[in-house]
């Protein structure tokens, strides 16, 4: 897409899906203590010290793949999400899921694309581990990869809109403020050609 070569677009973007991965991984990991979620190849022992929005920075610099390939793994990451509800993003898996979903999607996007020992330097982890997680990850999808012109459209125009609506990105008090109202769900996609309706999965 165009728009997204814009030179200015893409570190806004990268701020914006930035803050809503921090807002989601926040309420996952406060819904821990009500509901049970399983422990996967993603999780962490840790916390991660490095900041969501530094680290996918970090992809975006080091990577070089397409800019449509964050706006991809964003859709493989809300497709995981639906299909793995007892694995909900947290604080505890959110960097490897990230390196892996926009690994895969370069993989599928780009006619070229650095292969997965680098990909392993890019996320801080073995070769060997980014290997695991990208098998786990596409079991996850059920290896549905394909993501159709219109459905990019949807969830890129979902993307501009709410960086409309929420120019500059809260801070983790409001983010904190706000988790009992509007993040005790994740807004999915229906990835039905005909509507393309939002449908509120908790996560």
């Amino acid at each position: 897409m165009a728009e997204l070569e814009n030179p200015n677009v893409m570190p806004k973007l990268i701020t914006f899906l930035s803050s809503l991965l921090q807002r989601v991984a926040e309420s996952n990991d406060l819904n821990r203590q009500f509901q049970p979620q399983k422990i996967s190849v993603f999780h962490g022992l840790t916390r991660p010290t490095i900041s969501i929005q530094s680290y996918l920075e970090r992809i975006f610099k080091y990577a070089n793949c397409s800019p449509s390939c964050f706006i991809v793994a964003y859709v493989y990451l809300d497709r995981f999400a639906q299909r793995q509800p007892s694995l909900p993003l947290n604080s505890f898996n959110v960097h490897r899921l990230l390196i892996t979903s926009v690994m895969v999607a370069a993989k599928f996007l780009d006619d070229m694309y650095y292969n997965n020992a680098y990909y392993a330097k890019v996320g801080g982890i073995s070769t060997v581990e980014m290997n695991y997680l990208e098998v786990d990850f596409l079991f996850g999808l059920g290896f549905n990869l394909n993501v159709t012109p219109n459905t990019f459209h949807s969830y890129f125009s979902s993307l501009q809109r709410e960086m409309m609506l929420q120019p500059v990105p809260p801070s983790l008090a409001e983010s904190s403020l706000n988790l009992g109202r509007s993040l005790k769900v994740h807004l999915c996609f229906n990835e039905d050609e005909t509507s393309h309706q939002k449908q509120q999965v908790a996560v």
